[in-house]
């Protein structure tokens, strides 16, 4: 039987005990100070977000693609940085992927015993056509859930890379990846939540996996997002403000883009590094 308590994301925070006893303010305050670590936790692991961006952009550029899996809160991260990709990057949906334990519909709503299902994961996974082409990033706060483990497993099998990203020191996760991402953001302001400071740690980690991913492979041009869907009125400007961006920087102009507004601008060559 494990020991949860052991677990950083599970004990007791000595700051905030008395959370429940302060003015509204001070319960604010009290839960900024907590988020005020997770930047300086992000930052003492970026040796390996950078080696996990080099081995995703490698794998982006051999046809490979992203996945991410994970439960709870870390499933809903990973289908969230997922989503993102298409419209911002301009790729196909099937190019980062994210896997939450129960599937969709435990995006809204708890699927009771399906995180501690390692099984689950690899009929996920094969479900997708996973194969060792692929790069999959396993998501848990713990370290320890049965469904992540279980998927890195079945990608390890398969010969893919693997990558954690976990808020526990030397977790069960981080011990069996080829890298481990590990940012410690210790005790949460309320006692296990780790959809506070570990699941913003976690955020901030996928955001940087997966922009400077594309970022590597051409889908960026200086700061602009090149590639970007025009599916509203907002992005429809922005596309504008880019062309005109870029023509001021080229010193040329490129004809009628700033009138039709194309879905996305047109892509740049890889960029291998």
């Amino acid at each position: 039987m494990e020991n949860f308590a052991d677990l950083t994301t599970e004990k007791v925070n000595p700051a905030t005990v008395n959370i429940d006893k302060c003015s509204t303010l001070e319960m604010v305050k009290l839960i900024n100070d907590e988020d005020k670590k997770i930047a300086a936790a992000v930052e003492s692991v970026l040796p390996e977000v950078a080696q996990a961006v080099d081995v995703i952009a490698q794998s982006f550029a051999r046809g490979g693609r992203l996945f991410y899996i994970g439960a709870g809160t870390s499933g809903r991260l990973g289908v969230l940085d997922a989503s993102e990709c298409p419209p911002t990057f301009g790729v196909s949906p099937d190019m980062v992927q994210g896997l939450i334990a129960g599937g969709e519909g435990a995006l809204i709503k708890a699927v009771e015993g399906a995180e501690d299902n390692r099984q689950l994961a690899e009929n996920d996974l094969t479900a997708k056509n996973f194969c060792a082409a692929d790069v999959l990033v396993g998501i848990t706060a713990s370290g320890r859930t049965p469904y992540v483990l279980g998927g890195v497993d079945f990608a390890k099998k398969l010969g893919a890379i693997t990558v954690g990203v976990s808020c526990v020191e030397n977790s069960a996760l981080a011990k069996v990846v080829d890298i481990a991402i590990t940012p410690v953001t210790g005790a949460e302001a309320l006692t296990g939540s780790t959809r506070m400071k570990a699941g913003t740690a976690t955020k901030m980690v996928l955001n940087m996996l997966t922009t400077a991913a594309m970022i590597k492979i051409g889908k960026v041009r200086g700061n602009l997002m090149v590639c970007v869907q025009a599916t509203n009125d907002k992005l429809r400007d922005r596309i504008k403000r880019i062309n005109e961006i870029r023509e001021k920087g080229d010193g040329r102009r490129e004809k009628g883009r700033e009138k039709t507004f194309p879905i996305s601008l047109s892509p740049f060559p890889l960029q291998r590094r």
